[in-house]
Protein backbone atom coordinates (compact mmCIF):
# COMPACT_ATOMS: atom_id res chain seq x y z
CA UNK A 1 0.00 0.00 0.00
CA UNK A 2 1.37 3.40 -0.91
CA UNK A 3 1.01 6.26 1.50
CA UNK A 4 -0.94 9.26 0.37
CA UNK A 5 -1.68 12.35 2.46
CA UNK A 6 -4.97 10.65 3.42
CA UNK A 7 -3.32 7.53 4.86
CA UNK A 8 -1.98 9.27 7.98
CA UNK A 9 -5.47 10.67 8.51
CA UNK A 10 -6.88 7.14 8.34
CA UNK A 11 -4.23 6.00 10.82
CA UNK A 12 -5.27 8.80 13.21
CA UNK A 13 -8.90 7.72 12.89
CA UNK A 14 -7.96 4.10 13.60
CA UNK A 15 -5.93 5.22 16.63
CA UNK A 16 -8.92 7.16 17.94
CA UNK A 17 -10.97 3.96 17.86
CA UNK A 18 -8.14 2.05 19.56
CA UNK A 19 -8.34 4.58 22.40
CA UNK A 20 -12.17 4.33 22.40
CA UNK A 21 -11.90 0.56 22.81
CA UNK A 22 -9.28 0.90 25.54
CA UNK A 23 -11.42 3.51 27.31
CA UNK A 24 -14.49 1.28 27.52
CA UNK A 25 -12.47 -1.86 28.24
CA UNK A 26 -11.21 -0.14 31.40
CA UNK A 27 -14.11 2.18 32.22
CA UNK A 28 -16.96 -0.37 32.25
CA UNK A 29 -15.26 -2.74 34.72
CA UNK A 30 -14.22 0.22 36.89
CA UNK A 31 -17.79 1.53 36.90
CA UNK A 32 -19.08 -1.89 37.92
CA UNK A 33 -16.51 -2.11 40.69
CA UNK A 34 -17.49 1.39 41.92
CA UNK A 35 -21.18 0.42 41.64
CA UNK A 36 -21.93 3.28 39.26
CA UNK A 37 -25.21 2.79 37.45
CA UNK A 38 -25.00 4.70 34.14
CA UNK A 39 -28.79 4.87 33.81
CA UNK A 40 -28.99 6.79 37.09
CA UNK A 41 -26.11 9.20 36.47
CA UNK A 42 -26.98 12.88 36.35
CA UNK A 43 -23.55 14.51 36.52
CA UNK A 44 -20.17 13.74 34.97
CA UNK A 45 -18.64 14.33 38.40
CA UNK A 46 -20.12 11.00 39.50
CA UNK A 47 -17.29 9.41 37.53
CA UNK A 48 -14.70 11.11 39.75
CA UNK A 49 -14.53 7.99 41.93
CA UNK A 50 -12.97 5.99 39.09
CA UNK A 51 -9.23 5.29 39.35
CA UNK A 52 -6.91 7.84 37.76
CA UNK A 53 -5.59 5.17 35.39
CA UNK A 54 -9.09 4.80 33.94
CA UNK A 55 -9.79 8.54 33.82
CA UNK A 56 -6.51 9.25 32.00
CA UNK A 57 -7.50 6.97 29.12
CA UNK A 58 -10.88 8.69 28.82
CA UNK A 59 -9.17 12.09 28.99
CA UNK A 60 -6.90 11.10 26.13
CA UNK A 61 -9.82 9.89 24.04
CA UNK A 62 -11.34 13.36 24.52
CA UNK A 63 -8.01 14.98 23.58
CA UNK A 64 -8.14 13.10 20.28
CA UNK A 65 -11.23 15.14 19.45
CA UNK A 66 -9.50 18.46 19.98
CA UNK A 67 -6.33 19.41 18.06
CA UNK A 68 -6.45 16.39 15.73
CA UNK A 69 -9.63 17.88 14.24
CA UNK A 70 -7.42 20.67 12.85
CA UNK A 71 -5.12 17.97 11.44
CA UNK A 72 -8.07 16.25 9.74
CA UNK A 73 -9.29 19.49 8.18
CA UNK A 74 -5.77 20.40 7.05
CA UNK A 75 -5.20 16.98 5.47
CA UNK A 76 -8.45 17.27 3.51
CA UNK A 77 -7.41 20.76 2.39
CA UNK A 78 -3.97 19.50 1.35
CA UNK A 79 -5.52 16.63 -0.59
CA UNK A 80 -8.00 18.89 -2.38
CA UNK A 81 -5.31 21.41 -3.32
CA UNK A 82 -2.79 18.79 -4.41
CA UNK A 83 -0.23 19.64 -1.72
CA UNK A 84 0.61 15.99 -1.23
CA UNK A 85 4.35 15.75 -1.76
CA UNK A 86 6.71 13.56 0.22
CA UNK A 87 7.49 16.33 2.72
CA UNK A 88 3.84 16.91 3.58
CA UNK A 89 3.11 13.18 3.80
CA UNK A 90 6.16 12.73 6.03
CA UNK A 91 5.03 15.56 8.29
CA UNK A 92 1.54 14.09 8.47
CA UNK A 93 2.98 10.74 9.56
CA UNK A 94 5.20 12.47 12.10
CA UNK A 95 2.11 14.19 13.55
CA UNK A 96 0.33 10.83 13.86
CA UNK A 97 3.33 9.16 15.52
CA UNK A 98 3.63 12.02 18.00
CA UNK A 99 -0.09 11.89 18.83
CA UNK A 100 0.11 8.13 19.41
CA UNK A 101 3.12 8.72 21.67
CA UNK A 102 1.12 11.40 23.51
CA UNK A 103 -1.74 8.94 24.03
CA UNK A 104 0.56 6.25 25.35
CA UNK A 105 2.37 8.63 27.69
CA UNK A 106 -0.92 9.95 29.07
CA UNK A 107 -2.59 6.56 29.42
CA UNK A 108 0.34 4.56 30.80
CA UNK A 109 2.65 6.96 32.59
CA UNK A 110 1.28 10.51 32.54
CA UNK A 111 4.62 12.17 33.22
CA UNK A 112 3.53 15.72 32.43
CA UNK A 113 6.90 17.09 31.19
CA UNK A 114 7.22 14.24 28.66
CA UNK A 115 3.59 14.54 27.64
CA UNK A 116 3.93 18.32 27.20
CA UNK A 117 7.09 17.91 25.11
CA UNK A 118 5.41 15.43 22.76
CA UNK A 119 2.25 17.57 22.56
CA UNK A 120 4.35 20.65 21.78
CA UNK A 121 6.30 18.77 19.12
CA UNK A 122 3.08 17.61 17.46
CA UNK A 123 1.77 21.17 17.56
CA UNK A 124 4.93 22.47 15.89
CA UNK A 125 4.54 19.84 13.15
CA UNK A 126 0.94 20.96 12.60
CA UNK A 127 2.02 24.61 12.46
CA UNK A 128 4.76 23.80 9.95
CA UNK A 129 2.25 21.91 7.78
CA UNK A 130 -0.13 24.85 7.97
CA UNK A 131 2.62 27.33 7.16
CA UNK A 132 3.67 25.31 4.11
CA UNK A 133 0.04 25.16 2.97
CA UNK A 134 -0.36 28.92 3.37
CA UNK A 135 2.92 29.58 1.53
CA UNK A 136 1.75 27.41 -1.36
CA UNK A 137 -1.59 29.21 -1.47
CA UNK A 138 -0.14 32.71 -1.88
Amino acid sequence: MTSTILTPMLAMIVWTFVMWTWMYATRIPAMRKARINPSKMKLKSEMDVLPNEVKRIADNYNHLHEQPMVFFALVVYLHLTGQTGDLMVGLAWLYVVLRIAHSLIQALWNFIPARFFVFSASTVVLIVMTGLAVAAAV
